[in-house]
């Protein structure tokens, strides 16, 4: 009866190993994956996609508005198809626990969307009474649909449909109707100074928020405790920035430093004609240098906020800087392309 007993709880034993290795095994993977799919994208050069969307509808000409449109459209395919796919919207093991990608991925979202909303608004129309352009019409809205559904309509498909519309009106500006382009693209002095108004605003907030990160009572740049009392008393609280938000603010800086360095890449390279004129290319460099510096890759495996002098660097300070810099740059261009 003894054996019997022995025999048995070696087979329990055997069991809860076995079962033990396997956990193992899903757990290592999942960590590997979680690496993997957790890995910010390489930058893409836009003249080369631009090329090789061109050769892929079996034509060479790529005229003014091409490179830029489609910029925004490989933007939104890396998004959804680099390793891992489109994380936000994902529930299920590893991507649910990639926090932060998810706000990677939210930050180059929202560079998109103000990009997508400056071609269909300003970039695509003659005038302010002049009809929009039909595909774009399309495109942008698309663009805006929630950031985190999986259910049908997923995430996915929405911005899948506004790629399309894109592609379909780059197609459109290769060709023409007699002597005129089915498709407009206005390289204009005033058409890029109000898109850099929204730039403005959006490197302005992740400034401010970014050096919140920084300071030492995590409620905001030098701010006294005179003025957070006196915000709470006018009913305007200012937000604490919390531990766990850190490295969130961080990496939704990054996205949108990501997508905002292509898509001025391709500023400069679909408005070459006003920014030499205006003597504004030196400017729109400098907002370059400034975000490729502030992609510089990052050697801790966590995001460290030491402060001033202290033992450990400050990821968010060193972050502000940079955007800091490029929020600068972006103001004088304003003030150039305002100029008569």
């Amino acid at each position: 009866m003894a054996a019997i007993e022995t025999l048995q709880d070696v087979k329990s034993k055997g069991i809860l190993w076995v079962f033990g290795v396997f956990v193992i095994i899903i757990l290592v993977i999942q960590f590997i994956l979680g690496a993997w799919w957790g890995s910010e994208p390489e930058q893409f050069n836009i003249q080369d996609e631009a090329l090789k969307r061109a050769k892929e509808t079996h034509t060479s000409n790529i005229p003014v508005g091409y490179t830029y449109t489609n910029t925004l459209a490989h933007i939104a395919e890396v998004l959804m198809y680099k390793p891992g796919g489109y994380i936000t919207n994902d529930v299920a093991p590893p991507g649910v626990f990639l926090d932060n990608i998810s706000n990677w991925e939210y930050g180059a979202l929202v560079m998109l969307r103000d990009a997508t909303t400056a071609l269909r608004n300003h970039f695509a129309r003659d005038q302010s009474q002049s009809a929009e352009d039909a595909d774009l019409a399309v495109a942008e809205p698309y663009f805006y649909y929630e950031n985190d559904s999986w259910a049908l309509p997923s995430t996915e498909a929405e911005y899948q449909k506004g790629i399309d519309a894109l592609h379909k009106y780059m197609s459109r500006l290769q060709k023409y109707g007699g002597n005129v382009k089915q498709a407009q693209f206005y390289s204009r002095a005033d058409n890029l100074w109000q898109y850099t108004e929204v730039v403005i605003k959006r490197l302005g907030g992740l400034s401010t928020r970014l050096t919140a990160n920084s300071s030492g009572s995590n409620y905001g740049p030098g701010l006294s405790e005179l003025e957070i009392k006196k915000a709470e008393e006018q009913g305007t609280p200012i937000a604490k920035v919390t531990w766990l938000e850190i490295d969130d603010i961080f990496y939704e800086a990054r996205g949108a430093s990501w997508a905002l360095l292509h898509i001025l890449r391709a500023i400069k390279h679909d408005f070459a004609d006003i920014l030499i004129d205006k003597r504004a290319m030196r400017t729109v460099d400098i907002m370059i240098k400034a975000l490729e510096n502030a992609l510089t890759p990052i050697l801790s495996p966590m995001i460290l906020n030491g402060g001033g002098y202290g033992l450990f660097a400050n990821y968010s300070l060193t972050m502000a800087n940079y955007i800091a810099r490029a929020n600068a740059a972006a103001l004088d261009l304003r003030d150039i392309m305002n100029r008569g």
